[in-house]
């Protein structure tokens, strides 16, 4: 009896106590979410960043020159590649490095052992078939004087037999030689023309068939002076000398060195006369044509340049521009650093912001523009436009006057707003 009491009793407190655990835990929960929208509310928003670590600029009302300035460097107008054009080895360098020379001016001398063993048998094959060559001649020759002696043999006995026959037929119309006789006579005479017409053509077959032979071996004679002369010029590529007048630049042989042909001896660069190598952002590729005018200030002096051609080729970002100058260019060394303005369009007003590394980390699609208050700098969309001389075009998205973080955003791109402390 005092058992079953005592169990009914315990249940009946376990049912009171549940509905009391489950109060306090709701209770809980109110509490949390009440400290929760407090924090929300008084907690600092968005990262913290320190003010001293970032570049603000305000986007002000300007003129947007659509010039870019961008570092050029100097190179030669035009330049020869010299390059050896036979094995061989070096016996002189008689000029250096960076010297001036004139065109035909001798550089390098070569020699080549294995060359000139070439080209001492050449001649000498030459020289044999030239001396066949012209015992053909003669032998051709004595036929022709032999066939025209026959000829003319042969001729003077046609003649003297034709006369013969003419006088043996008067005698025979006044009765004085028989008609066997004179028949006689028209035979030798029929015979002498055969003869005669059978001559002139055996001569004319032999003579066409040493005429023949004579240009087939004038022909051969004629190929191998070719060849031989080939290999004259040849060996006197072993000779490397200047074809046009310049600055000699890479010449960088020594006295018994090897070369092979093909190698690069040195370059030849144009005296007095320069291009620039415009290196631009890719960003620009779309807008850079050729004749685009392009100003260098230099020494107090503004030198006017054109565009001459576009390397499409990107590299690390970048493509080359080639700029010429449209007047005589000033003394400036190859290699030598210059800065360029090129001009890419008109000058029109427009909203302009300081450019900046956070184009390059969000494309110009969004920034961190600063809140009124000055703490606060919450991502906001753009619509930029052109870049040049160190601004960019804004279309849309900020007003003037309105702050904007321009310094790369590599360290908190992916935040949503920054707390500037």
């Amino acid at each position: 009896m005092n058992t079953a009491v005592l169990t009914s009793g315990a249940a009946m407190d376990r049912r009171v106590a549940a509905p009391r655990r489950y109060g306090l835990t709701a209770l809980a929960i109110v509490a949390m979410l009440a400290v929760a929208l407090l924090l929300a509310r008084y907690w600092p928003r968005g990262v913290p960043v320190s003010r001293a670590d970032v570049e603000i600029a305000a986007a002000r009302p300007g003129a947007f020159r659509d010039v870019v300035v961008g570092r050029a460097i100097a190179q030669p107008l035009q330049s020869v590649l010299l390059d050896a054009t036979e094995d061989g080895r070096v016996e002189q360098v008689l000029v250096k490095d960076g010297e001036r020379v004139e065109a035909g001016q001798l550089l390098v001398s070569l020699s080549s052992t294995q060359r000139a063993q070439e080209l001492m048998a050449r001649s000498s094959e030459a020289a044999q078939q030239l001396a066949n060559f012209s015992t053909l001649r003669a032998a051709w020759m004595q036929a022709q004087a032999l066939q025209r002696r026959t000829l003319t043999e042969g001729q003077f006995e046609l003649e003297r037999v034709r006369r013969l026959h003419q006088r043996n037929a008067g005698l025979a119309a006044q009765g004085f030689l028989s008609a066997s006789a004179l028949e006689d006579s028209a035979d030798k005479l029929a015979l002498a023309e055969r003869l005669f017409a059978q001559q002139q053509a055996d001569g004319r077959e032999e003579l066409a068939v040493r005429e023949q032979s004579v240009q087939a071996m004038q022909r051969a004679v004629a190929d191998l002076n070719k060849r031989l002369d080939a290999m004259r010029t040849a060996s006197e590529g072993l000779a490397v000398r200047a074809p046009v007048a310049g600055r000699v630049t890479g010449l960088a042989l020594q006295v018994g060195e090897s070369v092979r042909s093909g190698i690069r001896i040195a370059r030849l660069d144009s005296l007095g006369r320069f291009k620039l190598d415009l290196r631009l952002d890719e960003f620009h590729l779309g807008r850079v044509r050729e004749g685009l005018t392009a100003a260098l200030a230099y020494e107090g002096r503004e030198y006017d340049l054109h565009v001459a051609r576009i390397d499409p080729q990107v590299k690390d970002g970048r493509f080359s521009v080639e700029l010429t100058f449209d007047a005589d260019p000033p003394p400036l060394q190859v290699g030598q650093g210059l800065d360029v303005r090129l001009t890419l369009g008109n000058t029109q007003q427009a909203l302009l912001l300081r450019d900046g590394g956070f184009y390059a980390d969000t494309g110009g699609a969004w920034a961190f523009v600063v809140d009124a208050d000055g703490h606060h700098a919450p991502r906001r969309p753009l619509q930029l436009g052109r870049r040049a001389d160190g601004v960019i075009e804004v279309l849309g998205g900020l007003h003037p006057g309105e702050q904007v973080i321009v310094s790369p955003y590599r360290a908190f791109a992916a935040a949503t707003s920054l707390q500037l402390d």
